[in-house]
Order: structure tokens, then C-alpha cells, then sequence
């Protein structure tokens, strides 16, 4: 089958969120495209898409919907044919896509870790007792009351740039973003040290780039699966499987993390209670077809150990 493939006079639209993440990530899906098929940029339009989650920046995520507000809008624009595919930072998207929607293709994975940063220290040990950390993620807020509960964690939103203004005007004594958006933005001067995962596992598919298409456009499939990572897809498999057997959004603390060795994947998961009095966390390895299978087992054994009324707060 010979692909329709775009030019400068019809361009493939890509829709993204504005912010200097969402449009590198954007950039890098447009740069890897145009190569695969030897076409030059001007065959693809890079359309920005203001989200709730990107206006409503003044509360946190969980009181305001979860996931699915960086995602709503451009989806809708997807489904109305506005743009024909979309780039998602994979952290972000909630783990079903409405219908009519694929979510299949991934870039090659950045680093997964969590980056710590902070103008006076290296690490999450030498922070004073009652030391001011911003965060925005309730997953690192639970994580970090977890194993500091001295800490007090202040609320933390807005994108990588407002962040750090804030930690510049002294709002906290450090705060985290993901080591991936750091890289991916070349910001090699932030004052950053990365958190090795056994200390802070990471939020599920985090450093991933997902591209979402329309179920029924095969151009945009044929496209999408030359610049498709395997490896990086097998990982996801596992991890979003896990995600989704606990029901996780962005109201529950769940961390995990999915590491290929040969032909085994070894699959890394926790749970915490928001304020980090309690965190369940355990692993499985197995065969790489097993990947989503094993990510179900891992979450079923977390939640038995866990018990019941263990998320009951996130209905509240």
C-alpha cells in the first residue's frame, strides 16, 4: 500500500499543548517523521491547543478532574479532524482513550528518573527538618512525606519555566520535575541532581513521548509505526497494565516503573496514602510477552497487601 503521504500544500496537523515541553516534544515527533519519510517540516503544522489543565493553574490537579485535563480538548479536536495526530507527555494520559482514539506508537524513552533541584543542596537528605518543598504531583508529595515527614510540602503548579521562577523567588527550598523534560529542553544550567529510582520510583511512563491518532486513519498508522519505539512500548505495556488493574489517575499516589534485561522485564510498583503514612511496594520479573499480564499480577498483590479501605480517600 503506497501512503498519501503530506506536503507544504496539505500538511499532516500534529496538536499539542503549548508549553516549551509539549512543543519540544512536539518538534522532536515532527523531526523524526520528516526524516522517515524524507519530507521536508513545512509538511507538517504543528498546532497548539490550550487545555483546562494548562488555564486553571492556581489548584491542585485532583481537585479539578485529574489526567484527562491536559488531554480533553485536543482529543475533541482529533475526533473533529482540527488536527490528525497528537503528542502526549505519557505521565499525563489516562490509561483508556475515548472511543475512536488509538494511543500505540511511543518515541524512544528518555531518562525515567525524577530530578531534584535546588540552588542550596544535592539531595533530598540534606534538607533542614521542616524544610519548604513545592511539588505539584501527589505521587512525590506522598513519597516524600513518606520517607521525610518533617517536610513541609507546599503546592507547586504551572510548567518547567514558572517552576523555577518560583523556586528563584525563594517559595521553597527545592522542588522536582522529571530528569526527561530537563534533558529533552537542553537546561543543563538548572541546579539539578537525579534521584536514582530506588529512591523515588517514578510516576508511570514517565520520560515517554505517546503519539494518539484517529482508529480509522491508516495514513497516520503507517507513518506513525516507522518512528515507533518497540522497546519503549513493551516497558509501557507493563506499566500503564499495572496502572490501569488499580484504577490509578491523578488522585492516587502509584509509582512504577517497567526495565528490560534480555528477554525478561523486570516490573517495579508502589502505593502510598496521599500524606505517606503508609506505602505497599514490591516487583515481579518475566518474560517480555508477559509484560501487561504481569503488570495485573503486581497490582493485585499490592492492593491484597494493602487491604481494604486502603483507597478509599480518593472517592472523597
Amino acid at each position: 500500500m503506497t501512503i498519501d503521504l503530506p506536503t507544504p500544500a496539505k500538511p499532516l496537523n500534529i496538536g499539542t499543548r503549548g508549553s516549551p515541553l509539549a512543543l519540544a516534544q512536539a518538534h522532536e515527533t515532527r523531526e523524526r517523521l520528516a526524516k522517515a519519510f524524507d519530507l521536508p517540516f513545512e509538511a507538517f503544522t504543528i498546532v497548539v491547543i490550550k487545555t483546562t489543565g494548562d488555564r486553571i493553574i492556581d489548584r491542585p490537579l485532583k481537585e479539578i478532574g485529574g489526567k484527562g485535563l491536559f488531554t480533553r480538548e485536543i482529543e475533541d479536536d482529533m475526533l473533529s479532524g482540527k488536527i490528525d495526530i497528537a503528542v502526549h507527555s505519557m505521565k499525563d494520559m489516562p490509561v483508556l482513550q475515548p472511543g475512536g482514539l488509538l494511543l500505540d506508537t511511543y518515541l524512544p524513552r528518555e531518562d525515567v528518573r525524577d530530578a531534584f533541584i535546588s540552588p542550596e543542596f544535592t539531595g533530598i537528605a540534606q534538607l533542614p527538618e521542616a524544610a519548604i518543598v513545592g511539588t505539584s504531583s501527589l505521587r512525590r508529595r506522598a513519597q516524600l512525606l513518606n520517607r521525610r515527614p518533617d517536610l513541609n510540602v507546599v503546592e507547586f503548579r504551572g510548567n518547567l519555566q514558572t517552576r523555577l521562577k518560583k523556586l528563584d523567588d525563594g517559595v521553597a527550598s527545592c522542588t522536582f520535575l522529571a530528569m526527561a523534560g530537563l534533558n529533552r529542553l537542553r537546561m543543563d544550567e538548572v541546579p539539578k541532581t537525579a534521584i536514582d529510582s530506588t529512591d523515588m520510583l517514578p510516576a508511570i511512563a514517565q520520560g515517554a513521548i505517546g503519539i494518539e491518532r484517529r482508529a480509522n486513519d491508516m495514513r497516520a498508522a503507517e507513518m506513525l509505526a516507522a518512528i515507533h519505539d518497540t522497546q519503549t512500548g513493551q516497558r509501557l505495556a507493563a506499566e500503564r497494565a499495572f496502572l490501569a488493574e488499580l484504577d490509578g489517575s491523578c488522585e492516587t499516589p502509584i509509582a512504577g516503573l517497567a526495565e528490560l534485561d534480555g528477554d525478561t522485564l523486570h516490573l517495579r510498583g508502589e502505593v502510598l496514602r496521599p500524606d505517606g503514612s503508609v506505602s505497599h511496594a514490591d516487583q515481579i520479573s518475566g518474560p517480555i510477552s508477559d509484560g501487561a499480564t504481569m503488570g495485573k499480577a503486581l497490582a493485585r498483590t499490592l492492593l491484597d497487601r494493602a487491604g481494604p479501605g486502603f483507597f478509599d480517600w480518593h472517592t472523597n
